[in-house]
């Protein structure tokens, strides 16, 4: 396919960038601030709109290394002399270019991974700037991806170069100059990704064309729209591809795409291949229609578990089967192009609404599938892993919740859990009301008018209230704005069971809750937090008997502690 001049000679020169070394260069270390993800933007970075990134990469496989173009395109929305971008200090930044102009070295600076660029001239609301960067190095190997994360260097079951990139946790810098934040996601980014010509490159959005430029290499150009930052994916190895097209309930119909090893079984393939539409049925019956239907539904098979990459989810679960009916994996990476791609936190301290959602869709699609039981079972799971140490929401912005200073896995089971709470609270059909509204802004989201936006929990809050007609917000307060589970007194008083709710900030929570008496079920108002219901002596009482309400349990914190015991 025939490209712009300009993007087409940004490829054709991303060769010379770099050489093959003949072994790997001593490896230098990423900085703190390029680690910890989401840090405060610079009021440079408040300053402009991110319109559209162009980046080319020459990936070498025997060195480990890659050579980076990148030409950045920013719109100011106010009064800036200055371009600030992250990227990692591992790298040789060899040409620094504001509109096409060669800055000298004394114009820029990047001492921790914020790159600052002094412009030549300063920049009204409306102006345009092209910020271009050539780079080249070493870039940081991922300790344990994809909890810990960088470039994945492997070696697939045939011999070929396997890698990946995951870099959630520590941000789009890692590999590309971006601002590394959920306010930072570019407009539109080009991808032209040179590989080795017997390897393939399967990236975000839409495949524009390959070129084989007859020495052993070969460009693959993609284009995507606003990707979330750190969903852009490298992901380079003997690939083939499967694909189909999926007929929407909404009318239209897009590819399924899937980039898997040559060597795997072809059973296995088509066995996880045939999982694709099913999954992506329940998705739009119970959110809305796929929100990148313009690109495609794109899974590639990595060396490293998993990770939801726009429009091209990592897909690292060697094909197991376990007793759900479905692969797990593959269903979680999928929610988050609805909880995280379509729908994206405004930052890491409302990072549930990506994890906790995405995970309830888990028991909901189980439900789906098989019933009540295989539902049950997965949030059953779910709450024994819950640690109640941090809260999940702590009013901390930027604050990265996903390490151990942080509520860590509660961000995905207790949020998952909260979500169950919050659906049997509010009812069904507001439920699924609540998650269409805060995923797309709209109730009636129709393909070809649905664009990416960002939330927070109060935007969960406000929205769950104008459907429902009643606030919520104690709800949300209780459970995810504190560590503690919320307790359940209970107590017998001449022939009236006594029921109080205390929460960790002790502020009123009226949950309401169903009680079982001799068999029979009714459901308790717990105005202002406090129940009172008459039950006859020696009656047998069972609290919640459908497990419709997450609270504290003393059986469950003893059974978690002899676990952590290894008893």
């Amino acid at each position: 396919m025939r490209l712009i001049p300009l993007a087409a000679a940004l490829v054709l020169a991303a060769p010379a960038l770099a050489q093959e070394a003949a072994t790997p260069p001593a490896p230098r270390v990423s900085t703190a601030f390029t680690l910890a993800s989401e840090q405060p933007l610079a009021p440079e970075q408040r300053a402009v709109r991110f319109d559209r990134a162009v980046l080319a990469f020459r990936i070498m496989p025997e060195s480990r290394t890659l050579a980076g173009d990148a030409i950045l395109t920013f719109t100011a929305k106010g009064p800036t002399d200055t371009l600030s971008v992250e990227l990692d200090t591992v790298f040789d930044i060899s040409v620094v270019e504001v509109d096409g102009r060669a800055l000298v070295p004394e114009a820029w600076r990047n001492p921790e991974g914020r790159l600052t660029v002094e412009l030549p001239r300063a920049l009204a609301a409306g102006d345009t700037a092209t910020l271009r960067l050539r780079y080249h190095g070493a870039p940081r190997v991922a300790p344990h991806a994809p909890w810990d994360g960088g470039f994945v260097w492997a070696t697939a079951p045939s011999g070929e170069p396997w890698i990946a990139t995951a870099v959630q946790g520590e941000g789009c810098d890692l590999f590309w100059p971006c601002i590394d934040h959920p306010a930072g996601e570019p407009g539109e980014v080009e991808l032209h990704i040179t590989v080795p010509s017997n390897l393939s490159a399967p990236s975000n959005g839409v495949l524009l064309g390959t070129e084989d430029h007859g020495d052993g290499w070969t460009t693959w150009r993609w284009r995507a729209r606003q990707p979330n930052t750190y969903a852009i994916a490298l992901n380079v190895g003997p690939y083939a591809r499967v694909s189909a097209t999926y007929n929407s309930r909404f009318g239209n119909s897009f590819p399924m795409e899937f980039w898997h090893l040559k060597s795997d079984d072809p059973a296995d393939v088509a066995a996880l291949f045939a999982q694709f539409a099913p999954m992506l049925d329940f998705f739009e019956a119970n959110v809305g229609p796929y929100p990148f239907a313009d690109e495609k539904m794109g899974v590639v098979e990595t060396p490293h578990l998993g990770m939801e990459h726009q429009t091209i989810n990592a897909y690292g679960n060697q094909y197991r089967i376990d007793g759900r009916g479905y692969d797990w994996l593959l269903h979680h990476e999928l929610a988050h192009e609805w909880f995280g791609n379509q729908m994206t936190n405004v930052d890491g301290d409302h990072m549930w609404l990506h994890e906790g959602l995405g995970t309830y869709m888990q028991p909901l699609y189980a439900r789906w599938l098989h019933g009540d039981r295989y539902m049950e079972a997965e949030l059953k799971t779910q709450r024994e892993a819950l640690a109640n140490r941090f809260p999940v929401v702590s009013g901390q912005p930027g604050v990265n919740h996903v390490n151990g200073d942080g509520p860590g896995n509660d961000i995905y089971y207790k949020g998952s859990l909260f979500a169950h709470t919050l659906r049997h609270q509010i009812g069904d059909d507001a439920f699924r009301r609540a998650l269409t509204r805060l995923v797309y802004g709209t109730d009636n989201p129709q393909p070809g008018r649905i664009g990416p936006l960002t939330r927070s929990t109060a935007d969960f809050v406000t929205v769950v209230r104008d459907i429902t007609g009643r606030d919520y917000d104690w709800l949300f307060r209780g459970y995810l704005y504190n560590a503690a589970l919320p307790v359940l007194h209970e107590s017998r008083e001449a022939g009236v069971l006594v029921l109080r709710w205390e929460t960790g900030d002790g502020a009123p929570f009226p949950l309401p809750v169903e009680v079982e008496v001799d068999g029979r079920v009714v459901t308790e108002p717990m105005t202002g937090g406090v129940g009172r219901l008459e039950v006859p002596d020696g009656a047998h009482v069972l609290i919640d008997p459908n497990n419709r309400v997450l609270r504290h349990s003393d059986a469950m914190d003893a059974f978690v502690a002899r676990g952590r015991r290894g008893r």
